[in-house]
C-alpha cells in the first residue's frame, strides 16, 4: 500500500478528514473529532496506529509479529502500529483501517451517529 492509497482509504469514509495536530508530517484521521488513523505517510517503512478490539488486538500482534505491535504513544490495549508497506495483505490493512473506523463511529454519542447515517 502506497502512502497516497492509505490516504485516500482513510479518507473514504463518511464524515472522514485528515489533520495535523501534533506535526506537518504526522497525519491524523477523524471521524466527527475522534482518531481513528494516525500515520507519517513519508515514514519507511509506512505504518499506521488503529484502534482495535482489546483481543483482537492481542490476535493480530501474534499471528503477524513485527507487522502488527502495540500501538507506538498509544494506549497499547486499544491500539496497534499496522505496517503497511506490503509487508501484510492490502486487504488485511484495508479491514483494519475499516475496523477502526467502525469502533470510533461505535463508540460516538447516538444522535452523531444517526448524522453520520444521513445521506
Amino acid at each position: 500500500m502506497t502512502p497516497q492509497e492509505l490516504r485516500a482509504l482513510c479518507l473514504s469514509f463518511n464524515a472522514a478528514v485528515e489533520d495535523f495536530p501534533f506535526n506537518p508530517e504526522t497525519s491524523v484521521f477523524k471521524v466527527l473529532g475522534k482518531m481513528f488513523a494516525l500515520t507519517g505517510l513519508d515514514a519507511r517503512p509506512l505504518t499506521v496506529n488503529l484502534k482495535c478490539d482489546p483481543e483482537d488486538a492481542i490476535r493480530l500482534r501474534t499471528a503477524h509479529p513485527g507487522l502488527i505491535v502495540p500501538g507506538w504513544h498509544m494506549n497499547k490495549r486499544h491500539w496497534n502500529t499496522v505496517t503497511a508497506d506490503g509487508s501484510l495483505p492490502d486487504r488485511l490493512v484495508r479491514e483494519l483501517v475499516e475496523d477502526s473506523y467502525d469502533l470510533v463511529v461505535a463508540g460516538l454519542p447516538r444522535a452523531e451517529r444517526l448524522r453520520l447515517d444521513r445521506p
